[in-house]
């Protein structure tokens, strides 16, 4: 059976200076993902292992690197999910947390639930050996600083997040999506949100159907982007259907984001099928994504070009 894998690291404006270290990072999870994919590991430890490797990169914003919001706070949102069962796993607004997706993941296994958040999110972790870590294990200057310009009044840092014209900031939810050698799908997306989120908010990345779905007899997707517009239209779900119409991934993501068009929406999509096809679409400037196939080996990109490693 073909295995699939593609990973993102958001889609937004990304300036031409952050273009490599995106790329870069994008790499560093895809190679060894695809490794674990060929030996025979199975789509949801990958998307796991994957979304872990972005999470402690700093030049995402997911984990390690994440925006601070209103209150001066890191809260992180995650999602997990696996299509042979359809279960799933999410986390929303936790604190004190270094890799989400994996709390997400422990939500989709131990527990009853699908969705988790704030102090109870973080008493499950407690009871069941997750250790928390420190905010400032999570902060980075980078985004001190940039709360601090938001806070004297640089409205630019977060009204033009995913226009044209580029700006000296940061945005990139990040995600992966895989399809095993015995055919299961699983995705996995996490988020450290938008700049300046009033706190509490919590956007597509959390929220099964919307950033995250998984499903055997069609395939997986992962959304990023502007988290509202994403909700409202249920991104990953409009791809996944599609998919299960019988488009291929690449014409079922292009739908999908022309659903958007009814909110003004800007977003990206990664997406594989049952049959070990992947495809990522976006229509923000820029998003950094990588694929791997076993008919057209790995390529990595973050303008519309995509290139081999």
């Amino acid at each position: 059976m073909p295995c699939a894998l593609a990973v993102h690291g958001g889609a937004w404006n990304v300036p031409d200076g952050d273009v490599d270290p995106h790329r870069e990072g994008i790499i560093e999870a895809l190679k060894p993902g695809w490794d674990l994919l060929r030996s025979g590991s199975s789509a949801l430890e990958v998307v796991e292992r994957a979304v872990c490797t972005l999470e402690d990169n700093p030049t995402f914003n997911a984990g390690h690197g994440a925006h601070l919001n209103q209150a001066r706070e890191v809260q992180l949102d995650a999602s997990i999910m696996e299509g042979e069962k359809l279960e799933a796993g999410a986390v929303a607004a936790v604190q004190r947390i270094r890799h989400p997706v994996s709390l997400a993941r422990m939500v989709l296994e131990l527990s009853p639930h699908v969705l988790m958040v704030g102090d109870g999110a973080h008493n499950f972790a407690s009871e069941h050996g997750m250790e928390l870590c420190r905010q400032r294990d999570l902060l980075i200057g980078r985004e001190l600083d940039r709360y601090l310009r938001v806070r004297d009044g640089e409205d630019d840092l977060v009204i033009r997040e995913f226009d044209k014209d580029p700006l000296d900031i940061h945005f990139g939810t990040v995600g992966a999506v895989a399809c095993d050698s015995k055919g299961h799908v699983a995705a996995a997306t996490s988020t450290g949100g938008t700049q300046d989120k009033l706190p509490g908010r919590v956007g597509d990345s959390a929220v099964i159907g919307a950033g995250t779905y998984a499903d055997d007899r069609s395939g997986a997707a992962s959304s990023t982007g502007w988290g509202e517009g994403i909700l409202r239209m249920t991104l990953a779900k409009a791809g996944i259907d599609r998919m299960a119409s019988g488009m291929s991934p690449g014409r079922a993501g292009q739908a999908a984001i022309r659903t958007l068009n009814r909110v003004q929406g800007k977003a990206g999509l990664i997406l594989v099928d049952c049959r070990g096809h992947a495809s990522a679409v976006f229509n923000t400037p820029r998003m950094a994504r990588g694929i791997a196939t076993l008919d057209r080996g790995l390529l990595v990109g973050v303008d519309r070009r995509m290139t081999r490693p």
